[in-house]
Order: C-alpha cells, then structure tokens, then sequence
C-alpha cells in the first residue's frame, strides 16, 4: 500500500509533514510518496535520520497557499503539490491521498482528478467528534457551502456507511442540524431535507440543536459546509479558551497548584480526548478516491494518524460500502 503525502501542506510544512511520514512509515509498514520541493524533503528526511526503503519523493514545485482561492489556485497551479499528489492517486502511483493544506484547493482538485462516485453531487469532510456517549460525526464541515436538500440526504447515506463500516457501530441515529428541534423550524432546505430523511432506510430521528452537538444524543450530524465549519471553529475556541482558563484558575495560588498534581491524570486525560491530533485526519466522502484532509495546524502526531486513518479507509474498501449503500437507500 502506498500514501500519498502533501510535503508542503499546513501551517508548519514541510517539517512536521516528515516527521509525521517517518513515523507512519515506521509503525504502520506502508509506502509513503512524499509530494513536494524535493531538496527541502530529503533533507528533512536526513535530518529525521530515515534511511529505509519506504518513502518515496516526488517533485512538485508550485504550493497554493492556505489562504489563496481554491478553483483559481488548482486551475493556475498545475504543478503544486496537491494538484501532482492526487494526480498520482488518478494514476494509480497511490492508494490515498492525505493534505493538511488548503482544504478549499484539496476538495476542488479532489472532485475535478478524481471524480465524484456514482450517484453522489457533491462531497462533504466528515470529522468525528467525542460525545457525553462515545463519539458522533459532523458532515459537511467545510466542503460544501451551499448544500442543496439531495446533497444532505448523500451526506447522511455517507456518513451512514462510515459509522457502520470504518467505526463498526450498527443502525446510527441521524440528525440535522437546525435552529430549533420542531418540525415547522427552520429554512425551506431545511424542511425539504427532513422529509427526504424521512422518505428514506436511514434511522433518522429528527432534528438536533447546536447544543447537543456534544450530548450523543444522534450519532451523525447532519449541515451544510458554512454551519459545520463555523460550529468546528467555535468548538475549536471554545475549547483551547477553556484550557487557558484552567491552567490560569488552578495556577493562580498555591492550594490550586497542589490541586494540579492530584488531578494531573484526568486532566491529561481530558485533553487527549479533545485532542484533534489524536483522529488525525478527516475523510472527503464522495469522491472517487481515498482522500484525507488534516487540521492545517497539524504536528507530526496528528499527520502520523492521518496518514493511519488513510490506510484503514484503503483497507476497508469504504467506496464500496458507499456505493451499495447509495443503491439501497
């Protein structure tokens, strides 16, 4: 197997990329194509001290920038590294691709390489969340700005398979995300949606607010790319703002020091399960491919897990189970 790695991609590239492939080459035993200016990687490679068999490196000399325009940027720049990484997936030189770069340029070079599947309009970034009840997941977060009601039903029959197939929970509950759980809330996309869910096989159970987000209360959320990403970023901020609180609360006295070494455990605990760089990377469901987008403020740990979540979605064959579940439902 063999993963197709953006070099250049996220706020800290192409440093913490490599050394996030060494160490996924290392533990996962897989091939790893790095895509990328080729001096900067190998000696960086160097540097990481790798001298084994498994990462390959191919050049690419343009980067798109993280805040340059997605279409124009994919259409100007034929030679950047994502352009040339999931150009190779196309060519059959990998079985995945993973970036943590511009994920606006990633899901358009995505959708215009790869393809859509059969039967799928428009793809949508699926991210798993933990909840009071386990774990949920959020689609679109960002792929999709302007879902009609049929993209959200596709979302829905995505996610539905990837609960079921990648994280092995049966019959998952839906929900979509609204301003209010009563039937009559809402916008007209909104309201069609729902009784497209409820034409459907999906277990769908109606509408959730925003703050059950985190309660479990469905096991796949349901929004457009515009609200998914904002909820994200708020939950982003929210979160990093409440460490800061902690650590300046129970830092700011000696009795709160001592507290800190008692709760030491749990805290370190709390963080791992809020820690975005413990999932890694998150899928592009739809496309005809294996693609995987990562945080653009990934350390080597989270491109290391992205780059596990890229093989196991390779190895599970999930386009398959998205194409049986698009006949069915």
């Amino acid at each position: 197997m063999k993963i197709i790695v953006d070099a250049m991609g996220g706020d800290h590239a192409p440093r913490v990329v490599i050394e996030g492939a060494v160490a996924a080459a290392k533990e996962y035993n897989i091939q790893i194509s790095l895509v990328g200016d080729e001096e900067k990687i190998k000696l960086l490679l160097g540097r990481f001290g790798y001298k084994g068999n498994d990462i390959f490196v191919y050049q690419a000399s343009e980067v798109i920038g993280m805040s340059e325009p997605a279409a124009t940027s994919v259409r100007k720049k034929r030679n950047s590294s994502i352009v040339v990484g999931l150009n190779l997936v196309k060519e059959g030189l990998g079985d995945a691709f993973f970036s943590a770069g511009n994920t606006g340029a990633v899901v358009c070079a995505a959708t215009l390489g790869l393809g859509l599947l059969p039967g799928i309009e428009r793809p949508g970034i699926a991210i798993v969340i933990p909840t009071l009840r386990g774990i949920s997941i959020i689609i679109d977060v960002g792929a999709n700005i302007d879902a009609k009601p049929m993209h959200l039903l596709q979302y829905g029959i995505m996610a539905d398979a990837y609960f079921r197939y990648i994280l092995n929970r049966p019959n998952p509950k839906i929900c979509l995300l609204n301003i209010g759980e009563e039937e009559s809330k809402g916008t007209e996309v909104i309201k069609e949606t729902r009784e497209l869910f409820e034409k459907s096989n999906l277990n769908f159970i109606g509408n959730v607010e925003g703050k059950d987000l985190f309660s479990g209360k469905s096991d796949i959320i349901i929004c457009d790319g515009f609200v998914g990403n904002v909820a994200l970023k708020v939950t982003e901020s929210v979160v990093e703002t409440m460490q800061v609180f902690l650590k300046k609360h129970l830092l700011s006295n000696p009795l709160g020091k001592l507290g800190v070494l008692f709760l030491k455990p749990s805290l370190s605990r709390f963080k791992k399960e809020l820690d975005y760089s413990e999932y890694g990377g998150v899928p592009l469901l739809g496309v005809n491919g294996v693609v995987i987008i990562g945080h653009g403020r990934s350390n080597a740990k989270a491109i290391k897990n992205a780059i596990r979540v890229a093989k196991e979605e390779v190895e599970r064959k999930f386009n398959e189970k998205i194409l049986e579940a698009i006949k069915v439902k």
